[in-house]
């Protein structure tokens, strides 16, 4: 059951995958005009908070960020430093994703600076939402869902502030070089294209004109120069190495010859694995089967890593398309390699586009918190009930040829798979294949794979054998303890709400 209103907005409930069709224009932002803007082009000023004066921040406003600076932005917090200066309230934070070190936001939501997040949450602030303590109801999307949102004026941008790693005086920004160079910029596309006004903030001002320009600077109005915009030991995912775990190796090992026996697997196939330890692990060995078979993947979509750039250097991937880099392997790559290509999200996870990458992608690797036994998954909260996750691009990914989640059957002696999720992220017809160290469950829709399988070596079992082995081994999941209030709203690709998270009773 899901409301149809959310923050006094009409809300449509998730009609199935592919039912909601949504229809009119594409939303566009105000006419600029070049009169308004210095003749020599030199947009700098002096500080941040003059930067969002100028801008008219006032109460109620959409504020968008990216999350390319991950764990290391130093940028985000510092908005509401200066909004709360200004005696501004009732803000809405609209980034790509949040971090553990965005905690200090919460003071902000605490004293009424801000009302609310519309965007993916990790840590503590995912925790605050979860105990009821945020005044509006979070909102969390895809990637590519935010995407949609910004295009049906769904979310209104008022003002969107983007850290770039190098920007020239007139606003020309990207990520591929300074002390704080996180490699592209692929999620910042979007914010300066609709929003009503661009602050590009920087802390490498570079001559004219700063190229290839990922951030316009024909859509920025100010640029702000400050001493430091991220630290770069904390830029990179915590989580770009191969896992050590005996179990979790035994999953990325099935995997990859689950991927090679079903003939998914095969030359010239178009993949995208994630950062985490398991799916770099599953990346390390289909890097090896295709160097064994002489075969070569056409194309990686990143998220990139050093193992994604191995394979692009020794010749077992011809291209990496890519949106995010997670490690500083992958940023070096993306300036030096030709063919490792900045793509930005709007590009490639685009409901509203006319044509999606990920719907060409033969192997999508994925993670999930929880997934039960109709195969939805869950990837924003945990068994407890607590929201600690973004969507990131999981949704979007649902839609490639091939599905496959990697993942342990069970967590702290906690059951992954359940009879239901605690959050429907995903709907069961769209993942088609399940991994564990103890065995391999393939949706019973995919039967041109059960077929494929059935003479295989491989543990294949169905998705109730291995529930009850878990359970064998744990007992039975508890459920989580929740009230009726909803503290955040989960939609899907195409803007409908799929499901709600409730308010966590300790």
């Amino acid at each position: 059951m899901v409301p149809t209103e959310i923050n006094g907005e009409e809300v449509i409930p998730f009609q199935g995958v592919g039912k909601h069709k949504p229809t009119g224009r594409k939303y566009a932002p105000p006419i600029p005009t070049a009169i308004d803007y210095p003749d020599d082009g030199n947009k700098v000023i002096g500080t941040l908070k003059e930067a969002l004066q100028k801008c008219g921040l006032k109460d109620g406003m959409t504020i968008s960020t990216h999350h390319h600076l991950r764990n290391g932005d130093l940028v985000s917090n510092t908005i509401f430093d200066a909004a709360a200066e200004m005696g501004v309230k009732d803000l809405v934070w609209f980034p790509s994703a949040s971090f553990p070190c965005h905690e200090p936001v919460i003071k902000y939501l605490e004293d009424g600076t801000v009302n609310r997040i519309e965007g993916s949450m990790n840590g503590p602030l995912g925790k605050f939402v979860s105990q009821g303590k945020m005044k509006g109801t979070a909102v969390l999307r895809s990637h590519g869902g935010r995407v949609q949102a910004i295009q049906d004026g769904e979310v209104k941008i008022d003002i969107a502030v983007l850290a770039a790693p190098s920007s020239d005086f007139f606003g020309n920004g990207n990520a591929s070089s300074g002390p704080s160079a996180c490699g592209v910029l692929g999620y910042a596309t979007t914010d300066f294209m609709y929003a009503d006004k661009v602050i590009v903030v920087t802390d490498n001002l570079v001559d004219f004109p700063n190229m290839p320009m990922e951030i316009q600077g024909n859509y920025v109005d100010f640029v702000v120069v400050i001493d430091k915009i991220g630290i770069p030991e904390k830029i990179v995912s915590g989580t770009t190495q191969i896992t050590k775990s005996p179990d979790r190796l035994l999953i990325a090992e099935l995997t990859a010859q689950f991927l090679q026996e079903s003939e998914i697997l095969k030359d010239g196939c178009y993949m995208q694995a994630g950062a985490g330890g398991t799916s770099l692990a599953i990346g390390h060995y289909i890097h090896q089967i295709l160097k064994e078979k002489g075969w070569k993947s056409k194309l990686g979509f990143g998220g990139s890593t050093k193992y994604m750039v191995q394979m692009l250097e020794e010749g077992t991937m011809e291209h990496i398309m890519d949106a995010q880099a997670f490690d500083l392997d992958a940023v070096a790559s993306i300036a030096n390699n030709k063919n490792h290509h900045q793509f930005p999200v709007f590009n490639a996870y685009n409901h509203h586009s006319k044509g999606n990458l990920t719907s060409m992608m033969d192997i999508m690797i994925l993670g999930a918190t929880e997934v039960d036994v109709n195969f939805n998954g869950n990837v924003a909260t945990h068994s407890d009930g607590y929201l600690l996750h973004g969507i990131g691009g999981w949704q979007n990914c649902l839609h490639a040829k091939n599905v496959i989640l990697p993942i342990p059957l069970f967590r702290d002696r906690i059951p992954v798979i359940k009879d239901e999720v605690t959050t429907i992220c995903g709907p069961g017809e769209m993942i088609d294949i399940i991994v564990t160290e103890r065995g391999i469950a393939i949706n019973p829709r995919r039967t041109d794979l059960i077929e494929k399988m059935k003479n295989s070596s491989l543990p294949v079992k169905t998705i109730e054998e291995l529930k009850a082995e878990a359970e064998a081994i744990c007992g039975p999941s508890q459920k989580p303890t929740i009230s009726d209030e909803v503290v955040a709203a989960i939609k899907w690709v195409d803007g409908t709400v799929i499901d709600v998270v409730r308010k966590v009773i300790d």
